[in-house]
């Protein structure tokens, strides 16, 4: 219960960071259909092979339930990857205007005014958190990176902070974070080039089985009934999906490299 309960509270808390609006009641009625409703439905699929039926309704339902959460997490690995890569064009900005004598605030304004989501939304909610509730520029930057938890946002934030305390030459570290984001970049379209290869193989791997079923069960449909008509050959088809999906998540942790 408490795994499922905070499976919910994960979909909704992303997806507030996302800025999505949020009807908490909506939510939990569509992670019940996405689970239990397609569970049961697989369940009819299978009927009257009642143990059939109860096995993949069984593992689609728990399937079901995790979908939303991992596709909330995706969307939103996805939306820091974008304001990290807007980061170049927003830092380049703050640095100008530092630069033509504007305030750290002043140069977020324009970054705001000036650029799309989500680097908008995130410095538009830093300064309502300035101007509006009343924080400090270090809590207001300290609450950015954790919003957006990436290894640039926090240099960035921490570059802020200690400029506004110590003193020093903010535009020219901001011009320095810029180019250290770039070289970043660079180095990660390059591993992306030189794994693409081994991600494709591992998913034509992964699919392999699925799509053998598949054919078998359009061309010589008898061959592969007892798969889904005995205990034997219902223990094997989940040991197979278990397997599949160990297999394709290992071959996903070897080939991806963080930078």
């Amino acid at each position: 219960k408490n795994r499922s309960l905070g499976q919910r509270e994960e979909v909704i808390r992303l997806m507030r960071l996302m800025y999505i609006e949020v009807d908490e009641k909506k939510v939990t009625i569509a992670m019940l259909l996405c689970s239990f409703g397609i569970g049961f439905v697989f369940f009819l699929a299978f009927w009257p092979h009642l143990l059939v039926g109860l096995a993949f309704g069984g593992f689609i339902t728990v399937l079901g339930w995790s979908i939303p959460k991992m596709a909330m997490t995706y969307m939103y690995e996805k939306r820091c990857g974008r304001f990290v890569d807007q980061m170049v064009d927003g830092l380049t900005l703050m640095a100008n205007g530092i630069k033509a004598g504007l305030s750290p605030v002043q140069s977020m304004e324009r970054v705001r005014t000036n650029l799309p989501a989500p680097i908008s939304q995130e410095f538009g909610d830093i300064l309502k958190s300035i101007n509006l509730l009343g924080q400090s520029q270090q809590q207001a930057l300290n609450e950015l990176s954790i919003r957006i938890p990436r290894p640039d946002v926090v240099m960035f934030t921490t570059a802020i902070n200690i400029l506004d305390e110590a003193g020093g030459n903010m535009g020219e570290t901001f011009s320095t974070i810029v180019s250290t984001i770039r070289e970043r970049q660079k180095v990660e379209k390059k591993i992306e080039a030189l794994t693409a290869q081994s991600i494709m193989q591992g998913a034509i791997i992964t699919m392999v089985p699925f799509l053998m079923l598949i054919v078998f069960a359009l061309t010589d449909p008898g061959y592969i009934k007892p798969l889904f008509t005995t205990v034997p050959g219902v223990f094997a088809l989940m040991v197979m999906l278990a397997l599949q999906i160990t297999g394709g998540l290992m071959i996903k942790k070897i080939v991806k490299i963080n930078v």
